[in-house]
């Protein structure tokens, strides 16, 4: 390896290298997630949504890679309570958002083929950091296909694209207390896209 080689490969190693750590290190200032300012979410946000988007997609997942280019459903992340107490982003595809950006409390009825993106971002309230969390999905199947989740299929991306194992009934438990939104839990009012 020649003097000139062996410099610039040292010169993206450590440019890669300080990227990573530049977005691993987005320092929370709160102990409770509960307690953060819209400022300090959306700091938070913008620190760590290169990463999250970078990650998702490391693996070639189709959803983790194009979920971005899809309809944005918040003004910004926002804690809910469900998932972790992790601040949450949702995107829909093209076949969900018409029907998701009514935020209908009832007589909901989302059509086959939506499919539902969901950043997450976790706190460590022991590092005082927030972390790229997975990257949850909820997919419409046509009816009947699989009853025991009222034909929605629940999956995930860890932050490195990695799928993770799911259990429906898991995920399922949680959505099955929105029966008159077809499972949904949308994003909270006062940052719901039109709100």
């Amino acid at each position: 390896m020649t003097i000139r080689a062996f410099i610039a490969a040292a010169t993206a190693a450590t440019a890669l290298m300080a990227g990573a750590a530049n977005a691993a290190d987005c320092p929370v200032d709160v102990d409770d997630p509960f307690d953060l300012e819209a400022a300090q979410i959306e700091d938070i946000y913008n620190c760590l949504k290169d990463a999250m988007a970078e990650g998702y997609a490391k693996e070639g997942d189709e959803i983790g890679a194009n979920y971005r280019s899809w309809t944005v459903t918040s003004t910004r992340p926002a804690v809910a309570g469900p998932h972790g107490n992790r601040l949450l982003q949702t995107f829909a595809n093209d076949v969900a958002a018409e029907q998701y950006l009514k935020f209908a409390e009832e007589g909901v009825k989302m059509p086959a083929g939506s499919v539902l993106a969901k950043e997450s971002i976790t706190i460590s309230k022991k590092k005082k950091q927030a972390r790229v969390g997975p990257l949850f999905i909820m997919t419409k199947m046509e009816d009947g296909a699989i009853p025991e989740t009222d034909d929605w299929l629940y999956a995930g991306l860890q932050p490195n694209g990695k799928v993770m194992k799911i259990k429906q009934s898991f995920c399922h438990d949680c959505h099955v207390n929105y029966p008159d939104q077809d499972m949904l839990a949308y994003p909270l009012e006062e940052v719901r896209i039109g709100n």
